[in-house]
């Protein structure tokens, strides 16, 4: 029979050391972040409580859980994955392996989605974990917001996320806005825009395929929203798409062609409007 080896209570600052230096050694630029992050998760203590416990003993329970973790990350697995949360404009929402991790770059979408946007229906279009439709109904109080996603694991994270941050949306199962009742005001939409010849972080061969890849040179699925838009927006409503710069031309000569007029460009977020027909 095995015997189970024997790990030795060690300091927190001990722990902290070995483990940045291993996540270090596969080229992980946070590693001393992410040792911390970890630690601090499975103790159920702050990140300053690390700082001013450094010579707190941890248990050998506490270093067996410790090292599992690390090894996920080890083997590039997301901390949001393992951590099971990510802060996105402020506020946590959960986060499984069945939906993309919040970016904090799609917080522009947020932010131009104040400015464009005051009242009416809001559908967040691929909404996965739901931080963008959640947080829009959160800061925008008079809109009325729909959450779609094709993925019911998606749909069922994001009405988690609604319930324990007390937004009052409404959750549906769609195919873009095939199942949505037009006229809508406004469309947030972050979509698989990914071309597959890209290169990408390793982290990302642990979250969704499908909501990252998109064929037509990572536009299929965004040119299929803006056709559908052109029809179900109410003139003057706004379209809020999240892209890689290098797409932003092509996307916005697209839309121009089928009624919209660019509103404003802010990092990888672009807004657009509906004109009069």
């Amino acid at each position: 029979m095995e015997e189970k080896s024997i790990i030795i209570p060690v300091p927190v600052r001990i722990w902290l050391r070995d483990s940045a230096e291993q996540l270090a050694s596969i080229g992980i630029p946070s590693a001393l972040l992410d040792a911390e992050i970890i630690l601090a998760h499975t103790l159920r203590k702050s990140r300053t409580w690390l700082h001013a416990h450094d010579d707190e003993l941890l248990s050998s329970r506490q270093i067996d859980i410790a090292n599992a973790r690390l090894a996920l990350r080890l083997d590039r697995v997301p901390i949001a994955y393992i951590i099971g949360h990510k802060e996105f404009y402020g506020r946590l929402f959960k986060v499984t392996p069945s939906v993309l991790i919040p970016r904090p770059e799609s917080e522009d979408m947020i932010t131009l989605a104040k400015k464009y946007v005051t009242h009416g229906t809001l559908v967040d279009v691929g909404t996965g974990s739901g931080c963008l439709g959640i947080t829009a109904k959160l800061e925008i109080a008079d809109l009325r917001v729909i959450l779609v996603d094709t993925s019911r694991f998606a749909l069922t994270v994001a009405k988690e996320n609604a319930t324990n941050l007390h937004a009052d949306v409404t959750i549906q199962r769609s195919n873009l806005l095939d199942e949505l009742a037009a006229p809508l005001s406004a469309i947030l939409a972050n979509l698989p825009y990914v071309d597959r010849t890209w290169e990408v972080s390793p982290e990302t061969s642990h979250e969704p395929s499908d909501a990252l890849y998109a064929d037509d040179g990572g536009l299929r699925l965004i040119l299929k929203l803006i056709d559908q838009a052109a029809t179900a927006l109410l003139t003057g409503g706004a379209l809020l798409l999240e892209a890689d710069d290098r797409q932003h031309s092509v996307i916005i000569g697209y839309a121009q062609k089928r009624g919209f007029a660019l509103l404003e460009a802010s990092g990888l977020i672009l807004a657009l409007k509906k004109l009069n027909q």
